[in-house]
């Protein structure tokens, strides 16, 4: 409908409208890898500005890696893999949401209903062809005859091995563990956490 030039004003307003949230996405990552896998087993007296440093780093790699993603996978392939990031981080959503209005479940039961969900979800879109790929090709498979999205499978199985292997635990009385967090742990930088008693001015 309109002229060339006019789509190719639309057509970038699109790509700058998708860098947005790829941007909150590689900054997330890149967060996340400074703060639990660098300072956690690395530098784990890394200090702030080392910390900024790492994470700008880690979110320009990661930057270029979806670049190159968008630029030689196949359009169909790309959308499928983010799809199948769908059906992974739903299955965290008995032990991260739920678990945050109930204690019920069984830690355990959790980490394993995690585990089989994964591995079902992973496999079954590995299996499931479609848009001229033999692997990974859709984002739905048949269950009990009819299409369903694999996350929203793999998501029930979760909580199906959950529950069941909750009331095993607890019936033969598998320890639940602990909780290791400390008091200090709560806050994020050390400026946000209370003085000590004796320091603290009236």
């Amino acid at each position: 409908m309109f002229p060339a030039w006019f789509a190719g004003v639309g057509y970038a307003a699109i790509v700058i409208g998708a860098l947005v949230p790829a941007a909150i996405m590689s900054i997330a990552a890149a967060n996340l890898f400074t703060r639990n896998i660098y300072k956690e087993f690395f530098r784990p007296l890394a200090s702030p500005a080392e910390e900024t440093r790492v994470a700008r780093l880690a979110s320009l790699v990661m930057k270029i890696g979806a670049l190159g993603f968008a630029l030689e996978l196949d359009k169909t392939f790309s959308i499928n893999l983010q799809l199948l990031g769908g059906i992974w981080i739903l299955q965290t959503f008995p032990s991260i949401v739920i678990s945050l209005y109930t204690r019920w479940f069984h830690r355990f039961a959790l980490i394993i209903g995690w585990a089989v969900a994964m591995a079902y979800g992973t496999i079954e879109a590995y299996r499931t062809p479609g848009g001229g790929q033999a692997h990974f090709g859709t984002s739905s498979a048949p269950v009990f005859g009819h299409i369903t999205y694999i996350a929203v499978t793999a998501l029930a199985l979760n909580l199906i091995v959950a529950v069941v292997l909750t009331l095993v635990f607890r019936v033969t009385r598998v320890p639940d563990g602990y909780d290791e967090t400390r008091p200090a742990q709560y806050t994020a930088d050390p400026a946000e956490r209370p003085a000590p008693a004796a320091t603290r001015v009236p």
